[in-house]
Order: C-alpha cells, then sequence, then structure tokens
C-alpha cells in the first residue's frame, strides 16, 4: 500500500510538471550563467526536467513498465488538458471579465500546436530514456546509477529539444533563425540540470531501497503494486 501510494505521488507530480510545461511555454527568458553562457529558453523547460528524475527513479524502484506506464498516462493528462483550454476558449468571455477574449488566445491560443509539438517529442523522449537506462542496467549488472541517469538523460534531452523546436518551426510559432541558438541552449539547460539533479536521483533511491527493504539493482515486483 505503501508503495502504490508513493507511485501515485510520483505520478502525480510527473504529470502536473508535463501539462504546466504545455501550458506556459510561450514566455521567454534568459540567464546568464556566470557569465560563461546566457540562456535563452521557454519558461516551459523549468518543470520538464522534473519528468526525466521522476521517469528515473520509477524506473530504478519500480521497473521498467511502471515508468512506461505513467508516461502513458502523462499523455492522456496532456490530451485532456487541451480539451479544456479548447472549451475555456469557445465559451464568450463577459464585458468585465478581467481577461477577454483575445488575451486568453493571445496566451493560450498556440496551446494544440504546443501539446502536439510536445507529445511528439516527449514520446520519443521519455521510451527512449526508459530503454537506455535499462538498457546501462543491465550492462553494469545495476551499478553505476549515475551513468545510466546521466547517460540516458542526455541522449533523450537532445531527441525531446530538437523534435518540439523542429515542429514548432515548423507551424509557424517560432522563426526559423531562432532555432539553433534555442536547440543549444535548451539541451545544454536540460544537460546541466540533469547533472544537478544525480545527487537528487541518489537520495531518493537509497531512501526507497531502505523503506522497502531492496537490495541494489533489486525492483519491486510489479504485480504487487
Amino acid at each position: 500500500m505503501r508503495a502504490q501510494q508513493i507511485y501515485m505521488i510520483l505520478a502525480a507530480l510527473f504529470i502536473a510538471s508535463l501539462v504546466v510545461s504545455n501550458l506556459i511555454f510561450q514566455k521567454f527568458f534568459y540567464w546568464d550563467f556566470f557569465g560563461i553562457y546566457t540562456f535563452e529558453i521557454s519558461v516551459g523547460i523549468l518543470p520538464y526536467p522534473v519528468t526525466f528524475l521522476i521517469t528515473d527513479i520509477i524506473s530504478e524502484v519500480y521497473g521498467k513498465k511502471k515508468a512506461n506506464l505513467v508516461v502513458t498516462t502523462g499523455i492522456f493528462a496532456s490530451f485532456f488538458s487541451l480539451l479544456i483550454v479548447y472549451t475555456a476558449d469557445a465559451v464568450p468571455a463577459t464585458i468585465w471579465s478581467p481577461i477577454g477574449n483575445s488575451l486568453f488566445e493571445q496566451v493560450f491560443g498556440a496551446t494544440a500546436i504546443a501539446v502536439f509539438a510536445s507529445m511528439v517529442a516527449y514520446l520519443l523522449a521519455q521510451y527512449i530514456d526508459i530503454q537506455l537506462f535499462h538498457f546501462w542496467k543491465r550492462l553494469t549488472k545495476g551499478r553505476h546509477l549515475w551513468l545510466r541517469n546521466n547517460f540516458s538523460t542526455f541522449l533523450s534531452q537532445f531527441v525531446d529539444t530538437f523534435s518540439v523546436l523542429f515542429l514548432l518551426c515548423s507551424f509557424g510559432k517560432i522563426e526559423w533563425n531562432l532555432f539553433g541558438g534555442l536547440l543549444l541552449s535548451g539541451f545544454l539547460f536540460k544537460v546541466l540540470i540533469a547533472a544537478m539533479d544525480t545527487p537528487f536521483l541518489y537520495a531518493a533511491v537509497y531512501g526507497f531501497r531502505k523503506l522497502f527493504d531492496l537490495k541494489p539493482a533489486e525492483e519491486l515486483k510489479f504485480e504487487h503494486i
């Protein structure tokens, strides 16, 4: 029961991060990284690395099937959020509404394309991440958690960043001349975050192994959760 409750909490954090990243993507910001490099990225990227951290935690503790399940659930949640946004956009605003029709459409009008682009990139990246994570886990016989965490995330994050930007540029939501800079900024930012979240992954996995009395590299049985 405790394992199921924790899995549900992790799944909820995963879905919330995914859905919110699609809704807020139209705002872009810059971040001067100690004078070394200036990132120019969408705010939608901020919650997105959380999804990869969570799938790595679930993959390590609960196994591949449970990780794939939460990814699939995230797809349904994203499309359902799109339906809600479309419905909200379709109903007319009152005269006194603080947010009028035009402003609402300006903010959320590109949500459909964002969700489509994000879902294509998301499917490719997350499934690649999970497959590579377990490939490295088998190859290293369950050792070197940092290696499978980072190596799986680095490639999957590049696929994700490239795919979503390519689709957004193709649909005319972002100018093509911004593609290269946004790709580099987005990928480097995700790589940086992936490297920084490694201690959190170790701490979470250590805590769950102690809680569930698991041996190194052992996973909770899928049929028992």
